[in-house]
């Protein structure tokens, strides 16, 4: 078994967190630096993370979300925040970082970056962040992965109220809404029902098709 597949076989959705054990700061730098090179559709990277450590906010957010108490205890909280829009002020301040990094413009690419334009423009701004909303995802499903590369434990959660998230946030005043968030730092030696459970999952017969 690879160190990678036996990781994803470790980690679980931790219900219980100490409280009292911190993730080290250059641990939570590579989780973060796997989000941020999470692949997104066109580059955009239509998302930001907040890193939630700020122990009132965090007790208004519990208040939200369900009283979980994860979202307290934990080391970290990790909010995935979506464009309320894909604008073509956003489209073209990603395009235009593109051509600056690689110091030249191509004629595809800025063909390119006329026909996104046009896609964006045509659909609606829920539309445009639902589709935001998908990428984030995407790069959850790397902070999950990257945690568990380093031994670090991670919940996924949709378990909130968004809008209510966004105010204590302030994301509204940044043209952003919050999709999902992750506690991340170190299971508890007790209390948590779930921990030595078996990891279910379908078999490879029952959810892998090859088509050939």
């Amino acid at each position: 078994m690879t160190s990678l597949i036996s990781k994803l076989n470790w980690r679980y959705a931790t219900k219980k967190f100490d409280a009292a054990k911190a993730v080290p700061h250059d641990k939570l730098e590579r989780i973060l630096e796997a989000i941020r090179l999470t692949p997104t559709s066109s580059g955009l990277q239509p998302f930001e993370l907040l890193v939630v450590t700020n122990a009132e906010l965090r007790a208004k957010i519990r208040a939200v979300g369900w009283d979980q108490a994860q979202i307290t205890d934990a080391s970290h909280l990790l909010v995935f925040a979506a464009w309320d829009d894909i604008t073509p002020e956003r489209v073209n301040k990603m395009f235009d970082l593109t051509n600056e990094v690689r110091g030249f413009t191509n004629e595809g690419w800025e063909a390119y970056r006329q026909k996104l334009l046009g896609i964006v423009g045509a659909r609606s701004k829920e539309e445009n962040f639902q589709s935001a909303a998908k990428q984030a995802y995407i790069a959850l499903g790397s902070a999950l992965i990257a945690a568990a590369f380093e031994d670090v434990d991670a919940t996924p959660m949709e378990g909130f109220d968004p809008a209510a998230v966004d105010e204590i946030l302030g994301l509204k005043a940044k043209n952003l809404r919050s999709v999902v968030i992750v506690p991340l730092g170190y299971r508890a030696t007790e209390g948590d029902w779930l921990v030595d459970l078996k990891k279910v999952r379908r078999s490879r017969e029952n959810f892998i098709t090859e088509v050939k």
